[in-house]
């Protein structure tokens, strides 16, 4: 697994793509996101909702 932390201050067009309003966001290969901190399980769900390639709405926490 691999992450990259962008501040959306900084890089305005990036903010804009991805939609960031509010932080922090998370956006797992371009498919999943959600916004604000998760327990583990929850984030977990997201990681594997991202990796089987499911582009259904996100997982209810």
């Amino acid at each position: 697994m691999r992450a990259d932390i962008v501040e959306a201050g900084e890089f305005p067009e990036l903010a804009g793509r991805y939609n960031v309003y509010a932080v922090p966001k998370v956006v797992i290969n371009d498919t999943v996101e959600f916004v604000g901190a998760q327990l583990e399980p929850q984030f977990l769900r997201y990681v594997l909702q991202a990796s089987s390639g499911d582009t259904s709405p996100s997982p209810s926490p």
